[in-house]
């Protein structure tokens, strides 16, 4: 997506990297980067705040629940895998209860 306007950072970017931006996973100058993309460019301004409002849903929903430790330390390990540049296995993390019978031996 693209309004069609030349900007200092290319739509593409802002769009690839809006979720380190919402979660405020980046280093301030990007932050800045991104607010004046914001400031000139519609379409992403419009898609942030659409993403913006979807965060803000699921937190209420589901931002009450537990994760079970296991799951939770699976998915950080592999954010950790990918943030290495390693490759990871196509197994899903989510297979919690599979992975504890395998464990148990049954």
């Amino acid at each position: 997506m693209s309004c069609g306007e030349p900007h200092e950072t290319d739509c593409t970017e802002v769009l690839d990297h809006l979720y380190e931006y919402l979660d405020r996973e980046m280093p301030d100058k990007d932050c800045t980067k991104f607010e004046e993309h914001f400031d000139e460019c519609s379409p992403c301004l419009e898609k942030y705040g659409l993403e913006q409002a979807v965060k803000k849903l699921v937190k209420r929903c589901c931002g009450q629940d537990d994760v079970p430790t296991d799951l939770r330390a699976k998915v950080m390990g592999r954010i950790d895998l990918i943030r290495a540049g390693h490759t990871v296995p196509e197994r899903d993390v989510t297979d919690v209860d599979t992975d504890r019978t395998a464990a148990a031996g049954e």
